[in-house]
């Protein structure tokens, strides 16, 4: 018996975190960073290309679009400056590489990793893409074979889905991404390009919880088809994962 949306939208929030912190913990890995150090990008551009390629050599104003909370400015910058020194289907291919492999050096010792990637395809096959860029370009690169750099990829892909499908929520209640960042995540909104902040005197934190449960509801409708047995595996997995990655 397959879950019914009452037990998906509960999956979806469950994994949320787990998945949100382990998906990005390559990102700024020492081995991410010397990877990207070789191709003579820092880590800022390292990220933003390595993230945004999956999008193609596409304009930074696409890429900007498909991140959402960054400075429309800093993205040109960051994304122009890369893609100078580096294809982006290179940068692609070799951040998608160094997600395995930071799974590969933690990840091994984890148990369910198998019924977590059986769980974790389920949903990928499950979602419909439409209006989720960059998720849909990261879950189309091909992944590796060996089950632990295989479930970091995977994490990383879920961690996208997440957060793709957050930002159309977000749009869709009338909240801008920008504004919602700095009232989340303060500490980094210098680093994303806004300097001075957004003003967010005013902010109706209710309209962000229900930018919250909306993109539960809408994370869900990709889990609907899981097992009982696969939402264990998904919601362990993703919880076994993160200890891991954060040891």
């Amino acid at each position: 018996m397959t879950l019914s949306l009452s037990q998906a939208t509960e999956l979806a929030a469950a994994v949320a975190q787990p998945l949100g912190a382990a998906g990005a913990a390559f990102y700024f890995h020492k081995d991410t960073l010397a990877k990207g150090k070789e191709l003579g990008l820092d880590g800022m551009r390292f990220y933003m290309l390595g993230r945004g390629s999956v999008l193609g050599d596409a304009p930074s104003g696409v890429v900007a679009s498909a991140f959402g909370y960054f400075n429309p400015a800093t993205v040109a910058k960051l994304w122009d400056s890369a893609k100078e020194k580096v294809a982006p289907a290179e940068a692609a291919s070799t951040y998608h590489l160094c997600c395995a492999e930071v799974g590969r050096q933690k990840l091994a010792d984890v148990d369910g990793l198998d019924a977590f990637c059986d769980a974790a395809e389920a949903v990928i096959a499950g979602t419909d893409i439409a209006g989720l860029a960059l998720y849909a370009g990261i879950a189309a690169m091909p992944r590796v074979d060996d089950v632990p750099g295989k479930a970091m990829q995977l994490a990383a892909t879920l961690r996208e889905l997440r957060g793709s499908v957050h930002l159309n929520a977000l749009i869709a209640s009338s909240i801008s991404p920008a504004i919602a960042h700095c009232v989340q995540r303060p500490e980094m909104i210098a680093a994303f390009g806004w300097d001075p902040a957004p003003d967010t005197s005013g902010f109706d934190e209710s309209k962000r919880a229900g930018a919250e449960a909306l993109t539960d509801a809408m994370v869900a409708e990709g889990m609907l088809g899981l097992t009982e047995a696969q939402a264990a595996a998904l919601r362990d997995g993703a919880a076994a994962i993160a200890a891991a990655l954060a040891a």
